[in-house]
């Protein structure tokens, strides 16, 4: 086969017979070097989908067609024209300075459709690597911007004058506070270290800075109540310090000393974390000044205005089953007008509820005279002496005779008890006299107390009411006989958090992954609970805990087990615990809660309280009351 034509950058064109079965396909071309190159491809190494026609058929073009491919005139080095061919089969662009080789061919639906999709997808692939340039040139944007900002960034450290290390830190608002904390304790390392080597002159120079620097420092708990003189006091202990480690400087020895004074200090921490319970438990049990005052005043005033012959109004409504009747068994005057008052001013119908109150021989004439002078609108109110159930005595009532016992009172009252302070603050909070009052423990005699009431709603002086609580009478316990929110959150707060499962007698009976639930907010159905007589089931129980084996001081452990597989748990928007030790709860929960519960040390009438729980009780207290003024109890 003659080539017909020739060019500088190389095409040829060829008219062939169909019949002819060993074709020769010669191209010329001109490659890099400018030298002219000849290649030969086989008839054989072309595709299927091409066929040569003879010259003389061309007028059947219409019909046939003609299959043009464009080779670049760049080809790859080590390329040969066979593999440059079958790229061009899908390469259909015209491309400027490329050479065409024309042929005759004709090409069935089939195989057209097949180029097609070919084509197709060549044009979807170079789509991706195009939108992927795009996304690395956006990488490399972002990469260039920052490496452009750091070189602008100020990495200087100001304010640090360690002379032997340099601290990479962001400024703070007590940067230079902590470097000097830190230099005093490198300074009573290599004091330390000084004195086992006899150097005393460096000895004495470290000491009198670290003197120096404790009194610059004094109670300060940021940068801005430094004295004026702390950075130079700084430089002045960063310059003996580097003095110091050029003379005394071995890591093995330094390290040592750092860990026994590590050691040091967590004894140290501990001794004052015990320290620091017991001062809560003693602050949480002591009565302040104003708070003494105030049941004084009333008593006083209640003796005074002989208040003791005033009869008792609104008495019908007492023993009325169909009111809503609230108990409150407390000692705390100021603490138990907040319930009410926080109750009925949430109240639908304030003229159906009906509050008990029983109190303590000492404070029952103050509580009297409170409630006289303060009584509530509307609502009723009975406040009684527990001196005056003849029937509670410790001929029935377990844990009163248990109280009574030697063995109780050497537990509260002998310092050298193995429960005191010299072995941890686990067990302070059971020396709390609360634990010895009989009015944490009435709350298991309800149906001897009301004998004629069929529901009450139990409330600790603790918490503060937020919304109206008469939907709890309606709410059916399905039987059970307490109603209260379980406070079982994952695995807080279950069975084996209050009662000693090691015993046989619980461990037999009790499951230790039972859902704990919260005194302080209960509905009780009473008929139900005589019924199947709850009140001889706790004197069974506590009977069995004499020796306070299977749980320690307190009424939630005997009321889990009392009201064993029958309380029924409440909505938890019906109570909202934790507001006396946790100051991270969810505000939310709080504002929605109908009861917030002060459970705790963090009582809102001590000064421990949680500052910002304070005010959702605060709200509730009669500051203007002349009896509140008269014992200074402001807000």
């Amino acid at each position: 086969m003659m080539t017909e034509q020739e060019q500088e950058t190389s095409s040829a064109s060829v008219m062939l017979n169909d019949d002819e079965k060993d074709i020769d396909i010669i191209a010329t071309y001109t490659d890099a070097s400018g030298t002219l190159q000849a290649t030969r491809v086989k008839m054989k190494d072309l595709s299927a989908s091409w066929v040569l026609e003879n010259p003389a058929d061309g007028g059947n073009d219409q019909q046939k067609g003609l299959q043009v491919l464009k080779l670049k005139d760049s080809y790859q080095a080590g390329k040969t024209l066979e593999e440059s061919l079958q790229n061009a089969m899908v390469d259909h662009q015209p491309v400027e300075g490329e050479i065409q080789y024309a042929h005759v061919a004709s090409m069935n639906p089939v195989k057209l459709r097949r180029w097609a999709l070919r084509l197709k997808r060549r044009d979807l692939r170079v789509a991706e690597l195009i939108k992927q340039d795009k996304e690395a040139d956006k990488q490399i944007q972002v990469v260039l911007a920052a490496v452009k900002q750091s070189k602008n960034a100020d990495t200087h450290v100001k304010g640090k004058y360690s002379i032997w290390r340099r601290d990479f830190e962001s400024l703070n608002s007590d940067s230079v506070l902590k470097l000097m904390r830190d230099q005093i304790i490198m300074a009573k390392t290599y004091a330390n270290i000084a004195k086992s080597k006899n150097q005393s002159d460096l000895y004495n120079s470290l000491m009198e800075h670290i003197r120096g620097s404790l009194h610059v420092i004094g109670e300060a708990n940021s940068d801005a109540e430094l004295h004026p003189s702390s950075l130079d006091r700084a430089k002045a202990m960063g310059h003996v310090l580097s003095i110091a480690k050029d003379q005394l400087y071995d890591c093995h020895a330094v390290a040592r000393k750092l860990r026994v004074m590590l050691q040091s200090t967590e004894e140290n921490v501990s001794s004052l974390k015990k320290r620091s319970a017991f001062l809560i438990q003693l602050a949480a049990k002591t009565v302040p000044k104003p708070l003494h005052c105030l049941p004084l005043q009333l008593a006083a005033d209640y003796f005074l205005h002989r208040d003791q012959n005033t009869k008792d109004i609104n008495k019908e409504k007492l023993e009325d089953p169909s009111l809503y009747h609230y108990a409150i068994f407390s000692d705390n005057v100021l603490a138990t007008s907040v319930v009410v008052n926080s109750t009925v001013l949430h109240a639908n119908e304030p003229e159906k509820h009906v509050f008990h109150i029983v109190t303590d021989k000492l404070n029952f004439a103050a509580m009297k005279r409170w409630f006289l002078v303060n009584a509530p609108e509307k609502a009723a109110v009975q406040v009684e002496n527990i001196d005056g159930f003849k029937w509670l005595n410790s001929s029935y009532c377990s844990v009163l005779r248990q109280l009574e016992s030697a063995r109780v009172k050497e537990y509260y009252f002998k310092a050298n008890h193995p429960s005191s302070l010299s072995i941890g603050s686990d067990h302070l909070k059971y020396r709390n006299p609360k634990y010895l009052s009989m009015l944490n423990h009435l709350r298991f005699y309800l149906p001897e107390v009301y004998p004629k009431l069929e529901k009450i709603l139990f409330l600790d002086d603790d918490i503060v009411v937020q919304k109206d609580l008469t939907a709890l009478w309606s709410i059916d316990l399905q039987g059970m006989v307490n109603g209260a929110v379980d406070t079982c959150k994952e695995s807080f707060h279950r069975f084996d958090k209050y009662l000693n499962f090691s015993n046989p007698k619980i461990s037999e009976n009790f499951n230790p992954n039972a859902c704990g639930w919260a005194f302080g907010m209960n509905i009780f159905d009473l008929k139900e609970w005589r019924k199947r007589n709850i009140t001889g089931i706790y004197h069974h129980w506590q009977d069995l805990n004499e020796d306070r084996t299977l749980w320690k001081l307190g009424t939630l452990p005997p009321g889990l087990i009392t009201f064993y597989n029958l309380t029924f748990p409440l909505d938890r928007n019906w109570h909202v615990l934790g507001l006396g030790y946790d100051p991270a709860l969810n505000h939310t929960e709080i504002e929605n809660a109908a009861v917030i519960h002060y459970n705790g040390n963090y009582k809102p009438w001590l000064d421990l309280a949680v500052t910002k729980y304070k005010s959702y009780w605060s709200k509730y207290v009669m500051f203007n009351n002349y009896y509140l003024q008269l014992c200074n109890i402001s807000e």
